[in-house]
C-alpha cells in the first residue's frame, strides 16, 4: 500500500480523502491535528447578555465570507 502524504493535502482535501476513507484512522488523525492548531477566537461567553447577537453575527460574517 502507498504511503498518503496527508501533510501536502490542503484542510479541504484531507478533509474529502477522510470523508471517502472513513477507516483511515491516520487520515483522520492528520485532520484532527490540523484542525486543533488552528486558534479560533472566542465569540461570546454563556452568561454574556449580548450572546445570541454575538452568535448571529459571527454566523453571517461567515456566510458572507464564504460567498465572497
Amino acid at each position: 500500500m502507498n504511503q498518503i502524504n496527508y501533510a501536502a493535502m490542503s484542510e479541504q482535501e484531507l478533509r474529502q480523502y477522510f470523508l471517502q476513507h472513513r477507516n483511515d484512522k491516520l487520515a483522520l488523525t492528520a485532520y484532527l491535528e490540523r484542525r486543533n492548531q488552528v486558534k479560533r477566537p472566542i465569540i461570546a461567553q454563556v452568561d454574556d447578555p449580548d450572546f445570541d447577537t454575538k452568535i448571529q453575527a459571527a454566523i453571517r460574517q461567515q456566510i458572507n465570507q464564504s460567498q465572497s
